[in-house]
């Protein structure tokens, strides 16, 4: 067993670069399943830390291992035009196709990945290319709006698009590697370089939800996907509830495995507690691939992770809870349980002002130091010649900034001398008195 480098030709007539991990024997005629990844993160380099998963699968478990740079990615020829094109598609179902063909295989091709490849293997589950028989999709979405790294709610995700596509840009401007594309390696470089264009720009354009972020999401067409599909999800990563929503919709034969994991492998996730989860993997692809009736078809279909409290920690090591079987989703024995929601709390009578400004209402005599309350008060000072009388200002002013330390809020008005700092000043519902003046006019009479 070892590691063999190959290309497989698109239609196109660009080349993909594979890395392939063919069993011993798989070449002088015992023939055996295939499992694919296919990735935009360069096998060869960036990504190379991946190859023990794939070198086990094989060694240990006799699948011949397909691991693919997707077009215009590390060694592979082309443009990387955006994530998840349609083109991506279509590359990936001839690559199945390719792999079927081959003679150190049976036939039988199972595609599978965590986060990107997960994305993929489900994109690719629903063209239902013939050769591929199952999938397994690690901490994936069904939709790339809701449920991704660009919008949540309609919001830009910043936490996410400051780091993944910046990632991306750079990833993709990096040459393909000399040694395996071969001599004309600098003109490839230079076609990547000058064709690309970072991906955030289209998201940034791509504000509202409609057929850009339809394509590639699974999402509303869970029909398309008619081969058996485990999923694998985690409490603390990000596409959680998509997990959940694929379970539900999904007609074919489906399992999910959902642990306490966030977006890391399983074996060194924080939190954990942490499982090995090739054997799982592999219990899933002997039944599909191979025809073995080791009765994962018959085992309850989720295997979920119920957490116990626990106190916060940012780097818990291992969450308290247990693992449980579940034989539909909801489970049979959950309820829904409707809480009425309280009555709102009466506003405070008289306070109309937020801040510190520690004045004592006339009518009560009651202090109320830094007294707190809704809205904003509509009394207002009014500056006339230099001096200060209590008034109201029209209601189609502008706030335009605040007093200060005294957090009074209000607006410059005037030009040079006369220049005016009109303030929002604390008044009193009961006695109608207004408070304080700005620091810097204490002494101003009111």
């Amino acid at each position: 067993m070892g590691e063999r480098r190959s290309w497989i030709p698109m239609e196109d007539g660009v080349r993909l670069a594979v890395s392939l991990f063919l069993p011993e024997g798989a070449e002088e005629g015992r023939a055996a399943p295939v499992v694919l990844e296919a990735l935009p993160y360069r096998k060869d380099d960036a990504s190379a830390s991946y190859r023990p998963e794939y070198e086990r699968l094989c060694g240990e478990y006799g699948y011949a291992v397909a691991r693919v740079d997707l077009r215009g990615t590390g060694s592979s020829e082309g443009v990387a035009t955006d994530e998840y094109p349609a083109s991506e598609q279509a590359d990936l179902c001839r690559v199945i196709g390719w792999l079927a063909e081959q003679p150190w295989s049976t036939g039988a091709v199972g595609m599978y990945g965590t986060s990107y490849s997960g994305f993929n293997s489900l994109q690719v589950a629903a063209e239902r290319p013939p050769a591929l028989k199952a999938i397994i999709a690690i901490y994936a979405s069904d939709d790339r709006y809701t449920d991704d790294v660009h919008y949540t709610g309609g919001a830009v995700k910043l936490l996410d698009l400051v780091d993944y596509p910046l990632y991306m840009v750079a990833l993709n401007a990096l040459p393909p590697v000399p040694a395996i594309a071969g001599v004309d390696w600098r003109e490839r470089w230079r076609e990547r370089v000058e064709s690309l264009e970072p991906w955030l720009l289209r998201w940034l354009e791509e504000q509202v939800d409609g057929p850009y972020w339809r394509q590639g999401s699974l999402r509303p067409g869970y029909e398309r996907i008619a081969c058996p599909t485990m999923l694998v999800a985690g409490w603390a990563d990000g596409y959680r509830n998509a997990t959940f929503r694929v379970l539900q919709q999904l007609e074919a034969p489906v399992r999910l495995l959902f642990g306490p994991w966030s977006h890391m492998a399983t074996d060194i996730s924080l939190p954990g507690p942490r499982i090995d989860l090739v054997p799982e993997m592999v219990r899933w692809w002997d039944r599909w691939l191979r025809d073995q009736p080791n009765g994962v078809d018959k085992d309850p279909p989720v295997t979920v992770f119920a957490r116990h409290t626990t106190r916060p920690a940012p780097d818990l090591d291992e969450h308290p809870g247990s693992w449980r079987t579940e034989p539909t989703w909801p489970p049979a024995r959950a309820a829904d349980l409707a809480l009425p929601s309280p009555e709102p709390p009466a506003p405070p009578p008289a306070w109309l002002a937020r801040g510190s400004t520690g004045w004592r209402c006339a009518a009560t005599s009651a202090a109320r130091p830094g007294s707190a309350a809704p809205g904003i008060c509509r009394s207002a000072s009014r500056t006339t010649s230099g001096r200060t009388t209590p008034g109201r200002w029209p209601t189609t002013g502008r706030w335009r900034g605040s007093s200060r330390s005294s957090g009074i809020r209000g607006w410059w008005s005037g030009w040079g001398p006369r220049r005016r700092w009109r303030s929002c000043r604390p008044s009193c519902a009961t006695c109608s008195r207004t408070g304080p003046r700005p620091w810097w006019r204490a002494g101003s009479s009111t």
